[in-house]
């Protein structure tokens, strides 16, 4: 599989992270299974949060088994120095290693919360004192929220090493500043900033629960998600194709082999075939930034 440079981590991720998330709708056996089938196919960057029910639980016994083939990405959403190392030592502890390859701010939202995370005794304070350390080796942000913080986020930060953000088709369509996710791709590429994608397979939010049940939704995203091989394939193409370092997978497990099977097999897409993909879904709903929570 493919592999691009993690911005200047001197780390190159697989063009597909595994979303970690998955696991956590499987049995423990069930999970040790997706990790080594993640591995067969060559994955070597995983991504996982504490937020994700006991995914970090599940991870543990194949993560430690294979940890020196593993680039492990956790995060917190923890805003202040004390929450933040009390996270990252919980996450350390159920995942069962001694350090975390990138740790990333989880799920920025606010110009307030950017304000305590960077400011004194803020979550970047106990980031740094962990890398330090020797308990974090790069430090990351993530998020679903309007694009221009996440500008504000890379000219505040001066050690972010990485980025992850919404790259979509529906959205790229938007045109508008709150979709513009294509400036932070190029200000990232600028400043030598690693990038992975989500919400690339987001169809569109679900359905109103009064129409649709929580219960009965058929997938365990927060989204609807595309779920052909077809689709998935076009849609990683796409996102694959603006220039992420790495794509992520959408957090049900039935849809993770078949992007694995995209990552493989991608060898690029074409401007006009990225033109018509964005017209043809231009009106759909978008997927964020209404539904700014994984």
């Amino acid at each position: 599989m493919q592999t691009r440079a993690l911005g200047e981590t001197g780390h190159d991720s697989t063009i597909m992270t595994f979303g970690a998330i998955a696991l956590n709708w499987l049995e423990q056996e069930g999970a040790n299974q997706m990790v080594e089938l993640v591995l067969d196919h060559g994955i070597n960057h995983f991504d996982v949060a504490p937020t994700y029910g006991d995914a970090e639980l599940k991870l543990g016994p194949k993560l430690r088994q294979h940890r020196e083939d593993i680039f492990l990405g956790c995060k917190t959403q923890e805003r202040e120095a004390e929450g933040a190392r009390r996270k990252l030592e919980q996450s350390l502890n159920r995942l069962g290693v001694d350090h975390i390859d990138l740790y990333q701010v989880h799920g920025l939202e606010y110009e307030h919360e950017l304000d305590t995370i960077t400011g004194d005794g803020g979550a970047l304070d106990a980031f740094r004192e962990a890398k330090d350390e020797g308990l974090v080796n790069h430090i990351g942000l993530t998020s679903h929220g309007n694009p221009q913080l996440i500008l504000d986020a890379i000219d505040r930060i001066d050690d972010l090493e990485t980025l992850m953000f919404p790259m979509n088709p529906v959205v790229t369509g938007k045109d508008d500043d709150e979709h513009d996710y294509q400036a932070v791709l190029e200000r990232a590429e600028e400043e030598g900033i690693g990038t992975l994608g989500i919400k690339a397979f987001a169809k569109g939010p679900w359905p109103s629960t009064e129409e649709l049940p929580e219960e009965d939704r058929p997938y365990a995203n927060w989204y609807q998600p595309v779920d052909s091989p077809d689709e998935i394939r076009e849609r990683f193409d796409f996102a694959a194709s603006q220039g992420l370092t790495s794509v992520i997978n959408p957090g049900d497990p039935k849809l993770v082999a078949m992007v694995l099977d995209a990552a493989e097999r991608y060898d690029g897409m074409d401007d006009a075939a990225q033109r018509s993909l964005v017209e043809k879904l231009r009106h759909d709903e978008s997927p964020v930034p209404e539904q700014l929570h994984h």
